[in-house]
């Protein structure tokens, strides 16, 4: 065993085109870190629907150049098998994005040689931007398929390869598990085709051409006067979300400088995501010395907005639910037609809204990737703090226009002298009040979260915080609109629980929602206290039937 792994680090080795890795790998070798290598060599990092992610480092089980140029020769064998449409020149067009993580360039950099070796077309982005301004690109330059190296809001340490087709929408099964087996059919990097040039790296027209797009969002003459705190969280962000508020004639948003500037090892959080303790800590101290209207965060790579409020003495982020449901509330009252999706991880409240409008309402598997792919969409979001507000220009979570068009709605309730908190009251008031929560474990072995899943199947609860379970389905085994995937669904009296792992960490996530009925205004307080007590039980129950 000992040999065979050793074997293998130094086949790896042999081939590895990129220096660091390189030494990184030949220290643990010489080193004889056998845990350490059996680790990094145990199998190789799964291609799927999110494409790929992980830890930076050396090894098929980490992120590398490597295990990227196998995954774009993946990808060009898939497109070319199945036939990609032709541009002028008789070769399909690849687009590429990337953020500004560590490797995110070289990534880039190593997918377009793949592709041209392949006798594809690729082009770049000139710099690091936002993965929105890759999905638009996909769709206004006809490309047959896009990706974009990111890992989103991960840990420093991780990068990530997202792949889209030429729709502008991530990939689904079967398309997944067709490019892992042309990734797996690769013997060698060596027969790889990799020339040092021939791709195009595009200029800024493509970029001008999605701020441009972002006036369409906005209704023609509404209120643009409401004022801003913005944190790009050391990611992409601040340069187009800037640009697109000036072109939309906004107050200039009011940078937290700490997170403004790009940074990879995000030195002022633990974690880049706005949903983390603490991450929105610097924002917060910027808007008590501001006093704006709402704060506006984007995580590292800008496909997600979270939204703070002033609440009483302070501020509070607003949940992505309640987001969701402002955002659509907003689209409904402007005369949105249209459906109006979400996943099924997120609050009901906007099945209501759309259904007292009139219109039509679709509930997907979890992801942007299949929220995208809802006939005559018109609106999607999920809690993750994801909202698609232009599925014809971006046909996946935008982060910058979801921030325009919340800008807009509080504009607008600020003519009205109200604000974001009070449509949530008029909302709860006409649909009940909708409150969400989420038991999220995060673990280092993965078998526990299996145990948990293992354990609800056998022993599924019949009753959480004292509502009965009225259907448990196991979702592993689709639904009549449902493909399968792995999660439960506990439906209860006034109450719903999905339980799953998460797609992209290492996360037991389990999603909470009751819903109280409210009779008017002065009855919200008891409602939202009865709301907090049931979601604190069903929490505790839940916990306890997970053994988690």
């Amino acid at each position: 065993m000992h040999d065979d792994l050793i074997a293998r680090a130094k086949a790896w080795l042999a081939e590895d085109p990129d220096a660091e890795t390189r030494e990184e790998l030949a220290k643990l070798i010489d080193a004889g870190e056998t845990d350490e290598l059996a680790a990094r060599f145990s199998g190789t990092l799964q291609f799927g629907t999110a494409g790929l992610r992980g830890e930076l480092g050396a090894g098929p089980m980490r992120m590398n150049r490597g295990v990227v140029i196998r995954a774009a020769a993946g990808l060009a064998a898939y497109l070319k098998k199945n036939g990609t449409p032709h541009g002028g020149d008789g070769a399909g067009l690849v687009v590429i994005g990337y953020d500004a993580r560590h490797k995110s360039a070289d990534f880039a950099r190593d997918t377009a040689a793949v592709m041209t070796g392949a006798g594809l077309r690729a082009a770049v982005l000139p710099r690091p931007l936002p993965t929105p301004v890759l999905a638009f690109a996909i769709r206004h330059l006809g490309a047959v398929a896009g990706v974009e190296v990111t890992a989103s809001h991960n840990p420093p340490r991780d990068n990530g390869y997202k792949v889209y087709l030429g729709d502008g929408s991530q990939i689904v099964p079967p398309a997944d598990a067709e490019i892992a087996a042309e990734i797996d059919a690769i013997a060698s990097l060596d027969d790889v085709p990799r020339p040092e040039s021939g791709w195009q790296t595009l200029d800024d027209a493509v970029l001008d051409a999605y701020l441009a797009r972002t006036d369409a969002v906005l209704g023609a003459g509404s209120p643009r006067t409401a004022r801003t705190v913005y944190t790009a969280m050391h990611g992409v962000g601040r340069d187009v979300l800037l640009a697109a508020f000036a072109r939309a004639g906004f107050p200039e948003p009011v940078l937290v400088a700490e997170q403004a500037d790009p940074d990879p090892d995000f030195p002022t959080v633990a974690f880049p995501n706005p949903e983390e303790p603490g991450a929105m800590d610097l924002a917060f101290a910027r808007a008590r010395a501001t006093d704006p209207d709402l704060v506006i965060a984007n995580d590292p790579d800008a496909d997600r907005c979270a939204v703070a409020v002033k609440d009483g003495g302070d501020w509070r982020m607003l949940r992505g639910d309640e987001v969701g449901a402002l955002l659509a509330a907003h689209l409904v009252r402007r005369g949105a037609r249209g459906t109006f999706a979400e996943s099924i991880v997120s609050s009901s409240l906007l099945g209501r809204i759309a259904g007292k409008a009139g219109l039509p309402y679709e509930e997907t598997l979890t992801g942007f990737k299949w929220i995208a792919r809802v006939d005559g969409l018109r609106y999607g979001y999920e809690e993750a703090l994801g909202y698609c507000v232009d599925p014809e220009g971006v046909r996946d979570k935008d982060g910058i226009t979801a921030a325009l068009l919340i800008t807009e709605l509080a504009s607008v309730l600020k003519e009205e002298g109200r604000t974001l908190l009070d449509l949530l009251d008029d909302l709860a008031v006409e649909h009940g009040l909708h409150a969400t929560d989420q038991l999220s474990v995060r673990v280092q072995d993965l078998s526990l979260i299996a145990d948990a899943m293992r354990r609800l199947r056998e022993q599924p609860p019949a009753e959480l915080a004292g509502l009965p379970v009225t259907r448990a389905e196991d979702l592993s085994l689709g639904t009549d609109r449902l493909p399968p995937t792995d999660g439960l669904r506990y439906t209860l009296t006034g109450a719903r629980v999905i339980v799953r792992p998460s797609g992209t960490e290492p996360k037991l996530k389990c999603y909470l929602e009751v819903v109280v009925p409210v009779r008017d205004h002065a009855g919200l307080p008891a409602a939202r206290a009865r709301a907090a007590e049931l979601l604190n039980a069903v929490r505790r129950d839940l916990s306890a039937a997970a053994g988690i």
